[in-house]
């Protein structure tokens, strides 16, 4: 019996210990990697003179890099395999996604255009480098994304300056949209608010002038209506533009006596309206300075004597 006891006490406590063992949780490995979206994970692993030189483990590197939406190192394998394999037969498709990845980079029209520059370049190195690849018209089309882009930039800035009632600073941004990307759709809303600061700055003569091309040019645009109004309020406010009256022709009398005639036979002109007569010698007409006119003649809005 005692011996019976001895060896069911030994028996539970391997069952115990048995247990115990099958309930422990497992550890993972520590060395064991995640695979990035069927990628061959050997490719992260190691840094072997094959794989730094190997095209196919660098585009693979690249892409993966891409899937995952981190583009800085995205790039970085791009160009790795630009430098070493530029003859490659997937060396354009490289290329098309370096300027990609500097696209993907671009956080929006309120941050740093600097990304989209760098697409651009990126994008027009493609079309030098290999011209009349598969990627060449893709690349054109995402060039002209690029600009719009960067011109949707430029009008936010504007914007802001213009909020801030920095007017100068803000029409420069707005010029400069008109200047590089009078085709893009965001010229209408620059041409408006390039008039607005121009109206602000005091310059109503500069801002009638945009204001008329906004209409004869973008007459649909969602601004129309407001800059009529302007042109109208400025217009209004400005005054008529005098212009200088043709002095009437001097009226027949007699023949001026020969007691009045210069010896030199120099004609007697007639006096113009204020006064003001003219000066001849030696067969010149010296006209009076403006200060010598007086009355006679009035300054224009634009400060130009009429």
């Amino acid at each position: 019996m005692r011996r019976f006891g001895l060896t069911l006490i030994m028996s539970t406590a391997a069952l115990c210990l048995l247990l115990a063992c099958s309930s422990s949780p497992k550890t993972s490995d520590p060395t064991s990697k995640k695979a990035l979206s069927g990628t061959d994970e050997s490719i992260f692993l190691g840094d072997t003179i094959e794989k730094n030189y190997d095209p196919n483990v660098i585009m693979k590197r690249g892409e993966a890099f891409f899937e995952k939406e981190e583009y800085a190192e995205a790039i970085v394998e791009y160009l790795h395999f630009l430098d070493l394999h530029r003859n490659h037969m997937l060396a354009s498709y490289a290329a098309f996604r370096v300027g990609e990845s500097h696209m993907k980079r671009a956080k929006g029209v309120e941050r740093d255009p600097e990304p989209v520059q760098k697409a651009i370049d990126s994008f027009e190195r493609l079309r030098r480098d290999y011209p009349g690849s598969r990627y060449d018209g893709q690349a054109v089309e995402k060039i002209d994304e690029c600009h719009d882009l960067l011109a949707q930039m430029h009008l936010f800035v504007g914007r802001f300056y213009y909020r801030r009632e920095s007017y100068l600073a803000a029409a420069h941004r707005f010029e400069q949209i008109m200047k590089i990307y009078p085709d893009k759709s965001v010229a209408p809303d620059a041409l408006y608010f390039l008039a607005l600061s121009y109206h602000d700055l005091g310059a109503d003569d500069w801002a009638s002038e945009k204001l008329t091309l906004l209409a004869e040019k973008y007459p649909n645009s969602a601004h129309s209506s407001e800059g009529a109004k302007l042109l109208a309020k400025i217009n209004k406010s400005q005054p008529s533009v005098l212009v200088a009256k043709k002095p009437d022709a001097p009226a027949a009398g007699p023949p001026p006596s020969s007691a009045g005639a210069s010896s030199a036979g120099e004609s007697q002109h007639s006096a113009p309206p204020g006064g003001v007569t003219p000066q001849v010698a030696n067969g010149l007409m010296r006209l009076p300075s403006a200060t010598g006119m007086g009355q006679g003649f009035v300054t224009c809005r634009l400060g130009a004597w009429c």
